[in-house]
C-alpha cells in the first residue's frame, strides 16, 4: 500500500483511493464507520445502518460505490466506498463524539490535494512521513526519494520527445526492468507477492539503486540520441537497462548475493 492510498485519523488507519477523472478521494466507509463508532463489528453496524438509510429515503446505491481495497493479508478485495459529500451525510446518523473532529479532517484531506497539486513538495515530506510510520528506514527513504528524482527525470524526457504516456511509458519501463533484472515488473511483483501495491515502495535499497541506474542510464542515452517517440526509445531503454545489468552481474558474482529479492514491507493494516 502506498503512501497515497492510506490515511490517518488519530492514528487510525483509513483506506482511500484517488479517482483521477473526478479529481476525488474515495474513502473505505467500513473504515470510517470503526473509526466513529469504536465498534468491533463495524460491518455488521455498516449493513444495519444501510437499512436505516434506506427507510428513510436516503439513496445508497446511487452515492455507494464499489472499489478495491487492501485487507489484512495484502490482497485487494471489493468494498463499500463513498466521497467526503457522502461521508458527510453518514455522518450525520452516526451518534460519535468524534463525528466532528473527522468532518474537519475530512475537510483537511482535500485540502492537502489541492495543496499537493500546486506544491509537489508538500507531496514528497507526507510520503516521507508516511514511510516513517511504516518502518522505513532514513537511508532507505533517502534512495527511494532520489530513485523517484531520476525517474521524473526520465519521464519528462519521454512526455516532450512524442512518447505518449499511459501504455507507451509503461512499455519502456517493462523494457528497461526486464533488462537490468531479468524480469519484467509484473513478475518482479509477484515475486514478491504484490498485488497492486507500487513495486518500488517494496523494494529494497539495491533494487532501488539499480532500478534508478537503469532508468538514469536510459535517459542519457535517449538524451545524446535525441530519441523520439516510442520506437526510437526503445533503443536506449534497452541499453540502460543492459548496463544496470552488467553492473548487477558484477555485483552478484563478487558477493555471491542476489540483488533481486521476494521480500516484502507488507503489514497488517
Amino acid at each position: 500500500m502506498d503512501a497515497k492510498s492510506l490515511s490517518f485519523f488519530n492514528g487510525a488507519k483509513i483506506r482511500r483511493v484517488w479517482d483521477e477523472k473526478k479529481q476525488k478521494w474515495y474513502f473505505s466507509v467500513v473504515d470510517v464507520v470503526g473509526v466513529l463508532t469504536d465498534s468491533v463489528r463495524c460491518r455488521k453496524y455498516w449493513s444495519d445502518l444501510k437499512v436505516k438509510l434506506a427507510e428513510e429515503g436516503f439513496q445508497l446505491s446511487e452515492k455507494i460505490g464499489q472499489l478495491k481495497f487492501m485487507a489484512n493479508d495484502g490482497k485487494y478485495y471489493t468494498g463499500d466506498a463513498a466521497d467526503v459529500e457522502t461521508l458527510l451525510r453518514l455522518i450525520q446518523s452516526i451518534p460519535s463524539k468524534k463525528a466532528e473532529p473527522f468532518k474537519l479532517w475530512l475537510a483537511k484531506v482535500g485540502r492537502e490535494r489541492l495543496e499537493e497539486m500546486a506544491d509537489p513538495e508538500k507531496a514528497i515530506i507526507r510520503s516521507q512521513e508516511y514511510w516513517r510510520k511504516m518502518g522505513r528506514s532514513e537511508k532507505w527513504i533517502k534512495r527511494r526519494l532520489g530513485g523517484q528524482e531520476v525517474r521524473n527525470k526520465l519521464t519528462e524526457y519521454w512526455r516532450t520527445h512524442e512518447v505518449d504516456e499511459g501504455k507507451d511509458f509503461a512499455l519502456l519501463s517493462n523494457i528497461i526492468h526486464k533488462e537490468w533484472s531479468d524480469l519484467t515488473i509484473t513478475e518482479h511483483k509477484e515475486l514478491k507477492n504484490l498485488d497492486k501495491q507500487n513495486l518500488r515502495d517494496h523494494m529494497s535499497e539495491v533494487e532501488l539503486f539499480f532500478t534508478a541506474f537503469a532508468e538514469m542510464a536510459t535517459e542519457q542515452i535517449a538524451e545524446s540520441m535525441d530519441a523520439t517517440g516510442l520506437e526510437e526509445n526503445k533503443i536506449p531503454a534497452k541499453q540502460g537497462g543492459a548496463i544496470a545489468k552488467h553492473a548487477r552481474c558484477e555485483l552478484e558474482e563478487k558477493t555471491k548475493k542476489s540483488v533481486i529479492s521476494g521480500k516484502n514491507f507488507l503489514r497488517k493494516i
